[in-house]
């Protein structure tokens, strides 16, 4: 059994805040369950940190978090990329500041101690100080302190802080294929980040919006207020023969039926990951880009091509600390600040060898449903205020996930799939929170 003390000093047991079918408030709301899954859950398991292009060139780096720890992704002068704890071996300071950019080496702003962008000591200022002391250049402690462990799959970053666990091929399992599709829709086999990152804080604890990407039941409700009205304004606005608008493609398909969303279907796997769709999903109609194609099929061949599109897939969840969409090239980054705060953040990749098209549809994807600023991601973050706040209450204990509980389809391999309307992915999330909450990652 599991216990801490909740905020009034009373014991709780961890484990029992999850059911099959049921989970309490409390693991929404409770700061002391928040700081046990730092600790549990993002100190443990695998956590994405950046993408490989975002350091092409040695010197370069990206400064990032995990579990609230400064990390930093480098590209060394060997070709390789590390993960570091982004901090003097000296006194502790942050070595940079700023999220990116490129440097010779890393110099303390506080003692000047250099360091190489692997990590390794390089100079200290008068080291003859040392002369008589146990220190020197060679010794572990004098270096950056590396991850425990780092890894990449197909130019994705994952790090995590504990020295043992599951390697992460086999962490990611049924989700590979998802990054799979998503590089092999460039034509030149390659992704890259394209430009910056669109960042937005969320006044909500970070399990809504993971819950919230694979919930087949909210868009009809929730994006009316966007999708709908999109709808109503394009039909009332353009002639029957125009052409549709990018921005009509991306935004109508979130106020599909309730039958669309539940054709889409769920697939979950173990350690809480899972994606919708797979045939179908809200990206399939867009309108083709013959250049596009034709560079795909020159590279790949026609029937191959037909593999790659023919995948489809909503929202991939590699949990707890990530979510793309092969289909439009984008990646969202969940960041917990507190319990009831969390960072997102939201990139946009490019498929080497496409023309600027993809990109640019891409881009407005981003704008219109994952920026800062946007039409219909306001809608969800609404609905997670209030979830938040009415969680707070003493109204309700327990939220039910209750629905086609027990009708999973069991494909083997931990892959289990159900219609749309389930709660399959729900269930799927907190089992593995539970499992991390009490075990750890293994």
């Amino acid at each position: 059994m599991t216990t801490l003390l909740d905020r009034r000093g009373a014991a709780i047991d961890v484990d029992a805040l999850v059911e099959p079918n049921r989970v309490h408030r409390s693991v929404y709301t409770d700061p002391a369950i928040f700081e046990l899954e730092m600790e549990r859950i993002w100190g443990r398991t695998w956590i994405y940190v950046g993408h490989e292009s975002q350091v092409k060139e040695p010197g370069e780096y990206y400064a990032t978090t995990i579990a609230r720890q400064p990390v930093v992704m480098t590209r060394h002068e060997d070709g390789k990329i590390y993960v570091l704890f982004n901090r003097c071996a000296h006194k502790g300071a942050q070595l940079v500041g700023d999220r990116c950019g490129k440097l010779k080496e890393f110099r303390c702003c506080y003692h000047g101690w250099r360091f190489a962008m692997d990590g390794k000591l390089l100079s200290v200022p008068l080291e003859n100080g040392y002369a008589d002391q146990p220190f020197n250049k060679s010794h572990a402690d004098a270096n950056m302190r590396a991850a425990p462990r780092y890894d990449a799959y197909r130019g994705f970053v994952f790090a995590s802080l504990a020295a043992d666990g599951p390697d992460l091929k086999t962490w990611l399992g049924g989700v590979a294929s998802s990054i799979d599709n998503m590089v092999d829709r460039a034509p030149d086999g390659e992704l890259e980040v394209a430009g910056g990152v669109l960042r937005y804080e969320q006044d909500s604890n970070w399990k809504f919006f993971l819950e919230n990407l694979n919930d087949l039941m909210h868009p009809m409700v929730v994006h009316q207020s966007s999708s709908l009205t999109a709808r109503v304004v394009a039909k009332r606005e353009l002639g029957a023969d125009a052409p549709t608008p990018s921005a009509i493609e991306i935004i109508a398909p979130f106020t599909e039926s309730y039958t669309f969303f539940d054709e889409m279907g769920l697939h979950a796997f173990n350690y809480g990951h899972g994606y919708s769709g797979g045939k179908t999903s809200i990206h399939a109609k867009y309108s083709d880009v013959s250049e596009y194609n034709a560079r795909m099929e020159k590279a790949y061949g026609a029937e191959r091509v037909k593999n790659i599109f023919s995948v489809n897939r909503h929202n991939t969840v590699f949990y707890p600390s990530a979510t793309i969409k092969g289909a439009i090239q984008t990646m969202r980054v969940v960041r917990p600040l507190a319990v009831d705060r969390t960072l997102i953040e939201s990139w946009t990749f490019r498929l080497k060898g496409a023309p600027d098209e993809l990109l640019q549809r891409s881009i407005l994807y981003c704008n219109l449903i994952n920026s800062s600023a946007n039409l219909v991601g306001p809608d969800d973050q609404e609905a997670y205020r209030r979830q938040q706040m009415g969680l707070e209450s003493e109204g309700l204990t327990w939220i039910n996930m209750h629905r086609d509980f027990g009708k999973d389809e069991d494909l083997g391999e931990g892959h289990l799939y159900a219609r749309g309307s389930s709660d399959l992915a729900f269930r799927n999330q907190f089992k593995a929170w539970k499992h991390y909450m009490s075990q750890g990652a293994r």
